[in-house]
């Protein structure tokens, strides 16, 4: 009876709320797994990403800080339900970004170009966006995106892709 206690103790410790949670871990594997198709349609033709995912608050907290690469064909969408004017900066983020600002037309309504490493400055387009789209800084001019043009995700963007629940995006078609 004396050992009962000496007993216990593993058991304690395996039940603490400091043990580590497998959830808190992400491995490149399991984003890759996440990513969502997204194509941005331009006058000169049709560019395809596969893009991350910042859905919950958290997600969108963290967005791409401390990221030190980006894809060509990478990137994270940050999606607005309900719309909402929607404002970022650059806090602990590593590389310059273009923040592309999505109305819910599927039009590009701003696109704030190679955004400035580790800037507190808010950047916004002013007006309410369904979705933000971070792409590497430069990629936007490197492709010819430009206001105007229209974005489509998951399977509005590649009906044979992968998509996740409430994550499709179909803008009407243009006129």
């Amino acid at each position: 009876m004396k050992h009962l206690p000496l007993l216990l103790l593993p058991l304690l410790a395996a039940c603490s709320p400091t043990a580590p949670k497998a959830e808190k871990s992400s491995t490149p594997a399991t984003q890759q797994a996440a990513l969502l198709p997204l194509a941005i349609h331009t006058a000169k033709g049709t560019h395809r990403f596969a893009v991350e995912t910042a859905v919950t608050e958290r997600q969108q907290e963290q967005g791409l800080m401390f990221r030190k690469a980006i894809a060509a064909d990478g990137g994270m969408l940050f999606p607005m339900n309900p719309p909402r004017t929607a404002s970022f900066w650059m806090k602990n983020t590593l590389i310059p970004l273009d923040m592309l600002f999505i109305r819910t037309d599927g039009s590009i309504a701003f696109i704030a170009a190679n955004t400035q490493p580790y800037s507190r400055e808010p950047v916004s387009a002013g007006v309410p966006v369904t979705a933000v789209l971070e792409l590497r800084g430069g990629r936007a001019a490197e492709l010819g995106i430009a206001e105007g043009d229209r974005v489509s995700w998951g399977k509005c963007a590649d009906p044979a892709g992968k998509s996740r629940p409430g994550l499709d995006f179909c803008p009407p078609q243009a006129r």
